[in-house]
């Protein structure tokens, strides 16, 4: 899709409803062709909305109004362009662990987990997190700092208990330690205005990964993927899994690292936007809800559930 759309698309299918002020200004973007040339001026991998967006929260612009967002960003543009062009959307999301904990919960423990694409590590930490299904008991740590609401529909196989782990690790192009001010800050810039909730569970969750950090490595997905993997125990059940990760990819390099995983011996669990993996998509039993971003949690490949992009809800489609 052109750029238009691409802005057009964020406001109906993910930021509507759930962030007004930037369903506002991806409208206003998606009309306006002084700031759609500028932005078409970047790599295509750079003109992700929420990576403008956030850039110019980053830099103090408003993150409300379109016309002064407009006003803004064409005036300090040259300092915006530089900071997508060093900046990366790794929104670090936990509430999708509430996607991925009944998946995980299902494979024989203990577990060795390696995420691919994972930012600072944050879902790394599901073990950590508390999760509440609707009305049923929650489940986990009673106190964390981090509580994960999830709507279901269907047979969701909510666990007990959380999935032991005894082994973690992250991989990444850029690793962010938060740690770092300015690396927390970003962070949190990536967090839509008005989602209050979402921000608390991030700054819960970036206390808990300050306390014990997760290992974090720098390294290309598919080709530092099997000596990451070599180091998990060999007693323990080892997890590939990723969120998000594959709209960073160009399609060549979405084939190599899912043609890494199938070659390794692991267990790999997917949680993605339903467009980039096609041969899960094909796999539906049924058609996806075509009015809201949709991710599709899957095991090895196979479809297990239909999720909301950041864990809201789950709907279960194993019978």
């Amino acid at each position: 899709m052109d750029t238009a759309e691409w802005y057009r698309r964020f406001a109906e299918q993910e930021v509507r409803g759930r962030s007004p002020a930037y369903e506002d200004l991806a409208r206003g973007v998606a009309s306006d062709t002084r700031l759609l040339a500028l932005i078409d001026g970047l790599p295509p991998v750079k003109r992700q909305p929420n990576l403008l967006l956030a850039s110019v929260r980053l830099l103090g612009g408003p993150s409300a109004g379109f016309p002064a967002f407009r006003q803004w960003t064409v005036r300090h543009w040259q300092r915006v362009r530089e900071t997508m062009l060093t900046r990366r959307t790794q929104t670090n999301e936990a509430g999708r662990c509430a996607s991925l904990l009944p998946v995980l919960a299902g494979l024989p423990g203990p577990l060795a987990l390696v995420e691919v694409g994972a930012s600072a590590g944050l879902c790394l930490l599901l073990d950590r997190y508390r999760y509440r299904y609707d009305d049923r008991p929650a489940v986990g740590p009673p106190d964390s700092p981090v509580e994960l609401p999830c709507r279901t529909n269907g047979k969701v196989p909510v666990p007990a208990r959380v999935p032991e782990v005894v082994w973690r690790a992250g991989l990444d192009l850029e690793p962010l330690d938060v740690r770092d001010e300015e690396t927390a800050r970003w962070l949190e810039c990536l967090v839509w205005p008005g989602q209050d909730e979402r921000l608390a569970r991030l700054r819960g969750a970036v206390r808990l990964a300050r306390e014990d950090p997760p290992r974090l490595v720098r390294g290309d997905a598919a080709g530092a993927l099997g000596d990451l993997v070599a180091e998990a125990p060999r007693d323990a059940t080892v997890v590939v899994f990723h969120s998000a990760l594959l709209p960073y990819l160009e399609p060549a390099e979405r084939d190599r690292f899912v043609a890494a995983v199938r070659s390794l011996p692991v267990r790999w669990v997917s949680n993605e936007g339903s467009s980039r993996l096609p041969s899960v998509l094909a796999r539906l039993p049924r058609g996806l809800p075509g009015n809201r971003l949709t991710f599709l949690p899957a095991l090895d490949g196979e479809p297990l559930a239909l999720a909301g992009p950041h864990g809201e809800w789950l709907d279960w489609l194993i019978p």
